[in-house]
Formats: structure tokens, sequence, C-alpha cells
């Protein structure tokens, strides 16, 4: 479960605010003390490219045929150690959408979106779900010792 909170984007960029500015922004926040994050097992593991907070894993990968502002990006049915932006109407190429930007909460980077809901019948599989952008990840296999 994610907590919701509001992020400004700077310029329309899409980009989440540095940590001076998050600081500034939100003082109460950035000194709250010990920053709780989860930690995935798996045999793949998607983090953060910052920070390498854990992000999720390979067997929550429902696409990876999806773009976002960087390029490439992969569509998640679960995603971990991130907070919400606020909710947004974004046309896309398959239609109208309401999301909200996803950062991560270690380092507040913006590392995709979140799909609340898709107007088109033909979308409503997005409904729910994570898109992470692959330029934002960085993936690791994890080999089980036997």
């Amino acid at each position: 479960e994610t907590d919701v909170l509001d992020f400004p984007v700077e310029g329309g960029s899409g980009l989440s605010p540095s940590p001076k500015k998050f600081q500034k922004i939100y003082p109460s926040l950035s000194k709250m003390g010990r920053l709780f994050k989860t930690y995935l097992e798996g045999d793949v593991l998607y983090t953060c490219s910052q920070c390498s907070t854990h992000l999720s894993l390979g067997d929550q990968l429902v696409s990876t045929a999806f773009h976002g502002r960087t390029g490439r990006a992969f569509l998640f049915d679960k995603v971990v150690n991130v907070t919400m932006g606020p909710l947004e109407e974004r046309i896309f190429t398959t239609g109208l959408h309401s999301v909200c930007d996803i950062y991560c909460i270690s380092c507040q980077s913006n590392v995709g979106w979140y799909y609340k809901e898709a107007y088109e019948e033909q979308q409503k599989y997005k409904e729910g779900k994570f898109i992470v952008e692959k330029a934002l990840m960085r993936k690791t296999s994890m080999k089980k010792l036997s």
C-alpha cells in the first residue's frame, strides 16, 4: 500500500523536486526519522536507478510494451517503496486516463506513474497498475545458491 503525497511538479516537466527543494517544501517529512522500506526477494528485482531502493519483482511485470517520458516503460501489477503525487487526467496515445506520478521514497526521484482510472473500455486492464520507466530503474537477476 502506498501513501499519497502532493508533490509539486516543477515546470510541468514531470520530474520530482530536488532533495533540497523537497526538504524546503516538506520539512516535516524530511525530518520524520527512520524511513521504513520494503525489501523484496525474488529471481528478478527492479530497483530505483538513483538509489537502488527496491521497486518490484519480475513476477509482477505485466508488459514491457509501454513508452514514457524517457523512452521504454514497463507495466507492473505491484510496486513498493513509492509515494504518489496528485491525481491528474492525462491524454495518452491510448486515450484519457486518471494517473498519479510515483516517486521513490528514498531519493524522491520520479520513476513513473500509477493508473487510477482508464476511460476507454479496452484500456481498463491498466487500472490499479504501475508504469516504471526503464531509464529510471535497474534490473537485477538474482541467482539462487544450491
